[in-house]
């Protein structure tokens, strides 16, 4: 299993957090179903200076960019144009139980 870090910027139009908050449940079940299959490892969202969201940061773990990329095809946040950007990256996490 791979480990990747995603950073994604919601949209910056009049309707963007309203688009966050209409699929928010949605994206949050799919993470928790994630989770329970270990695939979501952290996360949560990026605040501006205001304290409002404008963005999520997660690490996940999957076979392979082909399964993110997959999952992604169907995230909420993606299919309801919550996320504008979103830069992913290969990374190993620290494990201090190991």
């Amino acid at each position: 299993m791979t480990q990747y870090a995603v950073v994604a910027y919601d949209y910056t139009d009049a309707e963007a957090l309203d688009r966050r908050l209409a699929n928010r449940d949605a994206h949050l079940a799919g993470v928790r179903e994630l989770a329970k299959q270990g695939k979501f490892l952290s996360g949560g969202a990026i605040l501006n200076d205001e304290g409002r969201m404008i963005g999520s940061n997660a690490h996940f773990c999957f076979n392979d960019r082909q399964a993110l990329d997959a999952w992604l095809e169907s995230e909420p946040y993606m299919t309801g144009r919550v996320w504008e950007r979103v830069d992913i990256r290969e990374v190993k996490l620290f494990d201090p139980n190991a």
